[in-house]
């Protein structure tokens, strides 16, 4: 059973039981994202690294690690 059938049954079993519905699958996902992303800023703040730069300072370490393999 995958999220969708999982949450038309739950809205089924709410709307027999004259409950609220629940939300639907997916409709917190953004929210979610932002919080993860602005613990790991507040982590790099205690830690004392630079708030910005992380994805790239790694991507650009990779790609630089391709160019000397190739």
């Amino acid at each position: 059973m995958n999220a969708l059938h999982q949450y038309l049954l739950d809205t089924y079993r709410a709307e027999q039981l004259g409950e609220p519905a629940p939300p639907a699958p997916g409709t917190h996902d953004v929210a979610v994202l932002r919080a993860v992303r602005d613990r790991r800023r507040f982590e790099r703040v205690l830690a004392g690294r630079p708030v910005r730069g992380g994805l790239r300072t790694v991507l650009r370490r990779l790609l630089r690690l391709r160019a000397r393999a190739c």
